[in-house]
């Protein structure tokens, strides 16, 4: 069964309003995905991510593959499972940790060789292996095995990787359409399965982006993520890429934009089309002492704000902005207290759910483009 992805409204800038409707839960989009790198959204229990109104969190196929392994998790009966997580989830396919392991690894057309961060141990990733532990796993979503080209990178280096990178789509396509009804949670949707996008690579070249788009377009995933971004490239060219892969991927089928960005970006985003997003930014800049808020970015280390009475963001209507100040967040985390990165993150995590939400009502709100 392909995914079911109702488009609900257009406007004129090309905003898109849709559903998409997954075995663990109907995604309202444009979404904004949280990252539970390891089985969890790093600070936060599951109860609080789930309060706050996110829809879909990743899981991060690298990290669970290495511990606790990917054969225990599917004992446990999947990741939703074993994490306590009612709601829907993507995986991941480990390329782009695989990726960041850049003088761990050895890429060849099979697939990648590299040894772990955690022990120095030696092990081998094939789309096909990378389709096996996401099926073990079980999010709804799984993504195509990939590389993900670094930035700079010249043309030559971009078209070396684009070339294994497409015939891993392929590889990863059958192998998930041949073994997808062996997720663990099957019998408990009726029948349903996961559903797997390809990822649109090609580094920053508008026409090997666009050949990719059109490959990938032509093998028929359930949905596409545009990947290779967000790797050290300016703004406007990160803007240049979406900007040209969007109108050439289906207009029925979601589409994602891998690891991005700031508060604003991901506005933008939404705004031209795209329909999921997720990074890391807000959890990792929580527990750096960085808070987004709708008066801009506060470091809440300085010193400005010891005495401060008034909340992290006097707009935000959060658990944390409701109930503490600035200047208790601010002695939390001169202190080493870890409590302060759960404070921060939640009041982060809101506020990027926040502009999902708002974004969505005023889509729904503009005429539909017929």
């Amino acid at each position: 069964m392909s995914l079911a992805f109702n488009l609900l409204n257009t406007t004129e800038n090309g905003g898109r309003r849709g559903q998409m409707h997954l075995p663990h839960q109907a995604v309202e989009t444009p979404v904004f995905m949280p990252v539970g790198t390891a089985g969890s959204v790093k600070a936060v229990p599951q109860e609080t991510v789930e309060a706050l109104d996110a829809q879909i969190i990743l899981g991060n196929t690298y990290h669970l593959y290495l511990r606790p392994g990917h054969e225990a998790i599917r004992r446990m009966g999947g990741l939703h499972r074993f994490i306590s997580w009612p709601r829907a989830m993507l995986t991941d396919s480990g390329g782009f940790q695989v990726y960041s392991l850049a003088q761990l690894r050895k890429v060849t057309d099979e697939g990648v060789r590299f040894r772990s961060h955690l022990d120095g141990s030696s092990h081998f990733f094939t789309p096909e292996h990378s389709m096996d532990v996401q099926i073990a796993l079980g999010a709804d979503i799984c993504m195509a095995f990939d590389e993900c080209t670094e930035y700079p990178a010249d043309r030559s280096r971009v078209e070396e990787s684009l070339r294994p990178t497409m015939a891993w789509a392929q590889r990863s396509l059958d192998h998930f359409r041949a073994h997808q009804d062996e997720v663990p949670w099957r019998d408990d949707f009726g029948g349903q399965t996961q559903k797997l996008f390809g990822i649109v690579q090609g580094g920053m070249y508008h026409d090997l982006r666009r050949e990719s788009a059109e490959r990938l377009v032509e093998m028929d995933f359930d949905g596409y993520a545009i990947g290779g971004l967000s790797v050290g490239e300016p703004r406007e060219l990160t803007l240049e890429v979406i900007s040209e892969v969007l109108p050439l991927l289906p207009k029925n089928k979601p589409r994602y934009v891998m690891g991005v960005g700031y508060p604003d970006e991901i506005e933008l985003y939404a705004r031209m089309g795209v329909d999921m997003m997720d990074c890391v930014l807000p959890t990792r800049a929580a527990r750096h002492g960085l808070l987004f808020t709708s008066q801009g970015r506060v470091n809440i280390k300085n010193k400005q704000y010891s005495e401060d009475h008034g909340p992290a963001d006097p707009e935000c209507d959060c658990m944390v902005c409701r109930r503490y100040s600035r200047a208790y967040l601010r002695h939390l985390i001169q202190c080493g207290e870890p409590l302060s990165g759960t404070l921060n993150t939640i009041h982060n995590l809101a506020y990027y759910l926040g502009i999902m939400k708002r974004v969505r009502a005023e889509l729904a709100a503009d005429p539909v483009r017929r």
